[in-house]
């Protein structure tokens, strides 16, 4: 859709998954066998015909920009617009820019260049299927300032306690924005609003010493602004912390989750041309995701592997998720256990966590 452009914002979205972000940013943690968080917004925005999209970042991009490369995957790799990674400049020396609004300021010739008239902003934590251009109709039938995209959720888990809140009228406006934690409707951190009204707050919060778009220009300003709450009630997980990874990942296992999250609409990643995974005699896998480039010799049960493991002769990995290239040796045990990339666990070790508190190896590590 021409009229939308896109920013995604990982700025503010901390280091949560300890050793899963030790070498890269939240966004770029894999996910589901093969994808990696940020593959999801960016292909909501796709789906959405956005051409152009900001990604600002700040800190350990360098796994996330080998990931996006140019953007192909997306339709991002474009003569004119497409993908745009930005850490924020600090060459100006009369720039008083502090927090998120200093990508915003210095790097506003995005904005100006773009055609498009209004701005979909959004993080990566928030896996969701939501369809952009239905929240972008549904922003100009209520005359909005800015809509505010949101899912009520059936069950609150931990995941949500940090989670922002909103109550909203049978009109579809939103009347007030907290954290009350037992509160059902959780804003996704995804908002609409007119890319000129955007840059006008944007300038304000600046000059008024702020440094967060949504808390100094949205909430602090909830009575002033026209503000629309959007419905989402499709499939969603959020994901700042290792034990919602864990939970939000195994529990695509179940059919009906992984077919709510994967059937609407195809989610896009970097492509990697891998043979199909090998299943040796011995192999004994049930109920689990295997993804391509596997070599298969021993038993898994319940768990997640990533491209190009290798589960050896008579070991034995359950309630798991595996890395990419990842080396499981005979008779080794896994069970409730994370795995980063490029992990050799040898011969007849056993590791074992809690389903609650899964133990997890870094990357490149040998046990």
């Amino acid at each position: 859709m021409k009229q939308l452009m896109g920013v995604i914002n990982l700025d503010h979205e901390l280091d949560q998954l300890n050793e899963l972000t030790y070498f890269r940013c939240g966004a770029a943690v894999p996910f589901a066998g093969r994808y990696r968080l940020i593959d999801f917004v960016m292909s909501n925005m796709m789906h959405a015909g956005v051409l152009d999209i900001a990604l600002f970042v700040r800190r350990k991009y360098r796994s996330l920009m080998d990931h996006l490369g140019e953007g192909r995957p997306w339709d991002l790799d474009r003569k004119r617009g497409g993908l745009f990674i930005l850490p924020p400049d600090w060459n100006d020396p009369s720039d008083v820019s502090t927090g998120e609004l200093q990508h915003i300021h210095n790097n506003q010739d995005f904005f100006e260049r773009g055609s498009a008239k209004y701005v979909v902003y959004s993080g990566s934590q928030h896996l969701s299927n939501v369809d952009f251009c239905d929240a972008y109709e549904h922003h100009l039938e209520q005359g909005a300032d800015v809509t505010l995209i949101y899912t009520k959720v059936d069950q609150l888990q931990p995941e949500h306690q940090s989670c922002t809140r909103l109550d909203v009228d049978e009109s579809g406006r939103v009347t007030d924005i907290h954290r009350e934690r037992d509160h059902a409707n959780v804003y996704m951190e995804m908002f609409i609003m007119e890319k000129e009204m955007f840059l006008t707050l944007v300038k304000q919060c600046i000059a008024h010493g702020e440094s967060h778009f949504f808390r100094d220009a949205i909430q602090k300003n909830r009575n002033k602004l026209n503000i629309a709450g959007y419905e989402y009630k499709g499939y969603h997980a959020v994901i700042n912390s290792l034990e919602s990874y864990y939970r939000n990942s195994l529990d695509l296992l179940q059919p009906e989750k992984y077919n709510s999250l994967f059937r609407e609409q195809p989610v896009h990643t970097k492509i990697k041309y891998e043979v199909p995974a090998k299943y040796l005699e011995t192999a004994d896998v049930s109920n689990s995701l295997v993804a391509n480039g596997c070599q298969i010799g021993g038993a898994v049960q319940n768990s997640i592997l990533f491209r190009g493991v290798q589960v050896k002769e008579g070991a034995r990995v359950h309630n798991s998720i595996i890395m990419q290239k990842c080396v499981i040796e005979e008779n080794a045990v896994l069970e409730n256990v994370i795995l980063d990339k490029d992990v050799v666990i040898s011969r007849g070790r056993q590791l074992q966590g809690d389903v609650r508190k899964p133990f997890v190896v870094a990357k490149d590590t040998a046990i």
